[in-house]
């Protein structure tokens, strides 16, 4: 082992000796090119703020607690031995902010001194935002302050603010908050329709706490859709906990997004953070200030993700749109006439790529204002003229959680659904107008979940009325091609493909 080591060690003198001799101005000319963001943080850094939220607690149960942002145990220890940073105090020691006992030095510490029954405050949550008008409106995220009973700003000049809750936009995760203030420092709010992947951006925040933290990176992807209400600006910016609500600024020193979201499998920074487009973010803003609620519309339906399979069964020419599962009685789409199975491609002409396309579409539109929609229906478009509602706080649905139940007979044909009639009284209790009831499924219909009580409304572009009719479409299906079943599922309707199997006739 050591005769090779050395043998090594000789071979790479000699290469090394070999090799032209390079003035080092050079090896460093390439660092000229990289950018300087110095002027660009004296800029923007005074007009970001530190946000701590606090909760009245009872402190019969308190305990010290652990820096803000951070968790249980690792990370304070992280910090104590790499970085020599004292943890700061719990919210219940002796001169901590929101202490009861602030600038007392005297005593044991902690909550002993205090009666049992007494409350204090204690640190719910760190994060960070920035100031929109010197008369002190700032922006940050909804979770940021989600829950809090006191909301305290720090400016980077240490002077610190109780802030006024101006209002909270849990759809976005946008928040604004008011503190009592004048001629504060600004940020430019940019353009963030103008954004281009590859470009330099710059995270000004708070992470575990830590204020006026800046890091940078680049812009990574653009519309980044993640289910969320909103697309959103995916960076390789280090974000970590506490940067939430913070800038994400361009190179001119405008913010261009909101840092909300980081993808994480530890709590911690991967590679990957999320930021809210700022173009979005102050529409919703604008009307926090101006009424402390956000507007919305809706057309009243329940739309789902159109897959290339069905896609594919449906004649449409590439998987895009919004598929209608349900349609609320006497919503504005109901009596526009859309019917659950649709498939809405445009609204107001503009096109829906994916479903989370339209409930933005929508709900950037004036409730009363006459839109319209155009869908697909058993292979042709059609546009249908709507008046859009206003959207009303969400309600929880409660899950389905009645289980499927083993089927009493085998179904024989090209599908694996054996079905039966619904009497007509039922079917207008379930407000249809066709249909017939899956009685047992095995083969095809059992391996993609339909079961015994789904309603089959449509096999491809044909209405089923009867289960004599649906045997009969069942038994011309061609085994080579996937066909597209509408199924309703308690409130719930959807295009379901199956591929059916051959049948000896």
């Amino acid at each position: 082992m050591t005769t090779f080591s050395v043998r090594k060690f000789l071979a790479a003198a000699v290469v090394a000796a070999c090799l032209p001799l390079v003035p080092h101005t050079a090896s460093a000319a390439p660092a000229a090119n990289l950018p300087d963001f110095t002027d660009l943080v004296d800029k923007v850094g005074p007009a970001v703020v530190n946000i701590r939220t606090t909760t009245r607690v009872s402190n019969s149960g308190a305990r010290g607690g652990l820096p803000p942002g951070m968790d249980d145990g690792d990370m304070s220890e992280f910090f104590r031995r790499f970085f020599g940073i004292p943890l700061p105090q719990s919210p219940q020691s002796p001169g901590a902010p929101g202490s009861p006992r602030g600038g007392d030095n005297g005593g044991s510490g902690g909550s002993q001194d205090l009666p049992d029954n007494s409350d204090a405050e204690q640190n719910s949550g760190v994060g960070s935002g920035f100031i929109l008008s010197a008369d002190g409106y700032v922006m940050t995220n909804a979770h940021v302050i989600d829950d809090a009973d006191t909301i305290y700003v720090t400016l980077t000049d240490k002077r610190e603010f109780k802030a006024k809750l101006i209002g909270v936009d849990d759809r976005t995760d946008v928040a604004v908050v008011k503190i009592s203030a004048a001629n504060l420092p600004t940020i430019t709010i940019g353009d963030s329709n103008k954004v281009r992947v590859g470009e330099w951006v710059v995270a000004i925040g708070s992470p575990f706490g830590l204020e006026n933290t800046v890091t940078a990176g680049i812009v990574s992807a653009k519309g980044r859709d993640t289910g969320d209400y909103l697309p959103f600006i995916q960076t390789d910016v280090a974000v970590n906990p506490g940067n939430s609500g913070g800038p994400l600024i361009n190179m001119q020193g405008e913010v261009i997004g909101i840092n909300s979201q980081i993808y994480s499998r530890t709590g911690g920074f991967m590679g990957i953070s999320f930021a809210i487009p700022i173009d979005e973010a102050m529409r919703v803003a604008d009307q926090l200030k101006a009424s402390g609620k956000v507007v919305r519309g809706r057309i009243a339906v329940a739309i789902g993700e159109v897959t290339k399979d069905v896609a594919d069964s449906l004649g449409l020419p590439k998987a895009q749109g919004a598929l209608v599962s349900s349609v609320e009685p006497g919503g504005p789409a109901d009596k526009a006439g859309v019917q659950p199975g649709d498939i809405i491609l445009k609204f107001n002409g503009h096109s829906v790529d994916t479903a989370t396309d339209l409930p933005r579409m929508v709900g950037d539109t004036k409730p009363g204002t006459k839109s319209t929609i155009t869908i697909w229906r058993k292979g042709q478009t059609r546009d249908l003229p709507v008046t859009i509602a206003e959207m009303q706080p969400d309600k929880s649905a409660k899950a389905d959680q009645k289980k499927p139940q083993p089927p009493k007979q085998r179904a024989t044909n090209a599908l694996g659904v054996a079905v039966s009639d619904i009497p007509a009284d039922q079917l207008k209790a379930l407000k249809l107008r066709n249909g017939v009831q899956i009685d047992a499924a095995d083969g095809p219909a059992a391996r993609v979940g339909l079961q015994k009580g789904d309603i089959i409304l449509r096999v491809g572009d044909t209405d089923i009325t009867s289960a004599k009719q649906f045997d009969e479409v069942s038994s011309h299906l061609d085994p080579q091609k996937m066909v597209a079943l509408l199924v309703r599922r308690g409130e719930n309707t959807q295009f379901v493909p199956v591929r059916p199997r051959s049948v000896q006739k």
